[in-house]
Order: C-alpha cells, then sequence, then structure tokens
C-alpha cells in the first residue's frame, strides 16, 4: 500500500503525528500535557502525518518563526518533529514529507528553514547546510576566576518561572534582535517552551531563574538547575545553566559570576553557546572550561534570492555565484549578490557551489574561503571566496540557544 502524506486537520491527527518522534525518546505515546503545550506552539496544519492506511509511520513539522539573519530579520520555518517508525525506515517518507513541508513553506512565503539535526547525515540530501557550532561547557567550580576580578554589577534575585517572562523577555529580544540565528519569542513560546518544566527536564532539578537588576532595571537572566549530589560527604553536584543572556558585556559577566559561585555545587555546565562566547576570554583559565564542539543549526534556503535578499552585506562591491539545487530546483541558477541586491544574472560566475553551502553561509557561521578549503565550494576566478568573504562578513557569530 503506498504511503500518503498530508497536513493535520484534528489534534487527533496532531498527536498521531508527533508520535514517530516520541518513540526515539522512550515513549510509546506522546505525553498529553506536553502535546497539549506543543499544539499553542505548533499549528496542527503545519504538521504533515505519513499515512500506511489507518495508520500514522511519520511526522514532520514546522513552527513558524522569525529568523534573525545579518542585518535583519526573515520569516522562517522552525522544522521539528521529524521521525519516521523503524517499520517504515528507508522507503522514502522522510522524503515524501520533507517535499510536501518545503513546497508549502514556498507558497506560505517562508525562504528559509532551519532546525537541529538528531543526526548529521540526514538533513543534507534535502539542502540543508550545517550553518554553525555549539558549545558546550564543563567547568570545576574552583577554576571559574575571571582574568581580572571586577565590583559586584547591580543585584541578582530569585523569580519564579511562572512569574519570569515580563523579566526576561526583553533582555532575551534586545539579544535576539541582532544575533543571527536566533528568533523571535511570542507569549506563548515563554510559556508553554522555555518557562515550563516538561519532560526535556529528565532527572534534573526544579528549573529556577535569576535576574540581575541594575537600579531596578533588569539587565541580564540565567535559567538553570541544581542537581546536588555527595561523594564520601564531598559534594560534586552540578548547576545545569539552560540559558544565560545579558545585555551588554558587563551584564553577561554579572550573571555568568553568580552562576560560578553557587554555593555547594562543584561543577558547571552548559551547552549551546556560540563560538564567540565571552567566556573564552573573560576566565582566567579558560583549557578549564573544557570547551568542546557540536554540530549547531543547520539551514535550507527555500527561496534563495528572497533569503538573500532578506539580510545585509558589507559595502565591497558584489560577486556572482552559481548554485546548484536538486531538491528545490527553481533556485538553480546564477545569483549576482551585494550591498546594491540580489538578482539573477547570465554574467559569468566566481563561485560554483551546492544549496547546501550558501546555506552553510547564510548566516555568518562559515567563511567561503573556508568551504573552499573543504571542497564544498568551487572557486572559479582567483581570489573569488576571500571577496566573498568581505561581503558576506557578519558582525558576531550564530547563535540559537535552545533546541526546538
Amino acid at each position: 500500500m503506498a504511503i500518503e502524506v498530508r497536513h493535520c486537520t484534528s489534534p487527533d491527527q496532531f498527536r498521531h503525528a508527533i508520535t514517530p518522534i516520541t518513540t526515539y525518546f522512550g515513549r510509546a505515546s506522546p505525553d498529553e500535557g506536553h502535546a497539549d503545550r506543543l499544539m499553542r506552539v505548533l499549528p496542527a496544519e503545519r504538521v504533515y502525518a505519513a499515512w500506511d492506511g489507518d495508520r500514522v509511520v511519520g511526522g514532520l513539522g514546522s513552527y513558524p518563526l522569525r529568523l534573525t539573519v545579518p542585518g535583519g530579520r526573515v520569516p522562517a520555518a522552525g522544522v521539528t518533529v521529524a521521525g519516521v517508525l523503524p517499520t517504515h525506515r528507508r522507503r522514502g517518507v522522510l522524503r515524501t514529507m520533507m517535499r510536501a513541508l518545503l513546497d508549502a513553506c514556498r507558497q506560505q512565503g517562508e525562504p528559509v528553514a532551519y532546525l537541529w539535526a538528531t543526526e548529521d547525515t540526514i538533513y543534507g540530501r534535502f539542502g540543508f547546510g550545517l550553518a554553525s557550532f555549539a558549545g558546550e561547557i564543563d567547568v570545576p567550580r574552583e577554576r571559574s576566576a575571571f582574568h581580572t576580578p571586577s565590583a559586584a554589577s547591580g543585584r541578582v534575585r530569585l523569580v519564579s518561572p511562572a512569574a519570569a517572562e515580563e523579566y526576561v523577555a526583553p533582555i532575551y529580544e534586545r539579544a535576539a534582535a541582532v544575533i543571527p540565528g536566533m528568533f523571535v519569542r511570542s507569549r506563548d513560546w515563554w510559556q508553554n517552551r522555555v518557562l515550563v518544566d516538561d519532560w526535556r527536564r529528565g532527572s534534573g532539578g526544579d528549573m529556577q531563574c535569576a535576574v540581575l537588576e541594575d537600579e531596578g532595571r533588569p539587565t541580564a537572566y540565567a535559567l538553570y538547575r541544581m542537581n546536588p549530589a555527595f561523594e564520601r560527604h564531598l559534594q560534586v553536584g552540578v548547576v545545569a545553566v539552560i540559558e544565560a543572556i545579558g545585555e551588554s558585556p558587563l551584564a553577561m559577566g554579572a550573571i555568568w559570576r553568580y552562576l560560578f559561585d553557587i554555593d555547594l555545587m562543584a561543577r558547571i555546565r552548559a551547552g549551546l553557546l556560540p563560538l564567540d562566547h565571552p567566556l573564552l576570554l573573560l576566565t582566567a583559565e579558560p583549557r578549564r572550561l573544557g570547551f568542546s564542539l557540536r554540530d549547531g543549526v543547520w539551514v535550507r534556503l527555500i527561496d534563495v534570492g528572497a533569503a538573500l535578499a532578506a539580510r545585509s552585506y558589507r559595502p565591497e562591491g558584489s560577486v556572482i555565484i552559481e548554485v546548484a539545487d536538486e531538491f528545490c530546483p527553481w533556485n538553480a541558477g546564477r545569483w549576482q549578490i551585494g550591498c546594491d541586491g540580489v538578482d539573477r544574472t547570465d554574467d559569468a560566475p566566481a563561485l560554483r557551489c551546492g544549496v547546501t553551502a550558501l546555506s552553510s553561509v547564510y548566516l555568518g557561521g562559515f567563511t567561503w574561503t573556508r568551504l573552499a578549503c573543504a571542497l564544498r565550494v568551487h572557486e572559479l576566478t582567483s581570489g573569488a571566496a576571500a571577496h566573498a568573504d568581505m561581503i558576506f562578513q557578519p558582525s558576531s557569530a550564530p547563535w540559537c540557544p535552545e533546541i526546538f
């Protein structure tokens, strides 16, 4: 029997569509509370289910987001809940669902899709390119000193997560407005994703929220869990940082100083950090951070022209790039890109690449030169990659502080 893919039209179909991905996290069916919260930020019509007769065997959806890119923001599809039951693997189910989803995004005027990948070999075949790395730290509390002792900045107070949105949301938005890879968080997103303890909590302690105030105005915050533990009466507990954001370098340093100084904890761990995180130079012993890398967000340009036009470029002239795109062939061709605009052209290209490479440089996480060295871009004119780097140069590394 042929597999049929169609978007969900009811809460019941929605729950069936997210079941394939929950099976990979050890649950035979989705938790009702989690499913209800998910539906408040993920409309049912944006979720596709693959049907084998009267059974759902696969699911794929996308959040409607506004993604920050260098110099602007763009409507984007945050791809999520991608899963196919083990009984139906290697039958093209994910490809068929992805085809339906990307076509719908194009019709809805969303020129960009991005996601977190559970495996790094899945999404390149659909045109997604690795667009950032994310860092993790695991630092002993006693080795967390800053390179220069600083006077206390502001006052930290604890706020209930249920009441935290009014304090933390403006701080987050000030950062998200300028850092590529971050996105606008709605009130529903805060209340149903960020500030709730759901199945992602695992065995960790309760979520806590610390807010740094300077003359009564919130300037930084941290969401974290304290996981106490003792061995032979010695503290071996961990502060697990979920998210820590400040509106200035001083505020960022102060909120991290608070986290490092929590008593009765032996280590501080955090993940999903950008590669230019200030801790790398703020701490006196950066190697003690144990900074390690994993892949970050993956980006797919659904409409190359609209996506490229949504971001800014340095005033360094223009570059012509020939793009190949098998999965979304309407993007294929030669594009002239620069601060004066983005247009199709018949002129000779300076660079040639697949859409995955173009997606990798889109947020500024990778350079044309690095991609050329990795044999992902062909330089047709000497110096073209370096010239393209000057045009595309971003102001900061991409950062997405949460997996969606």
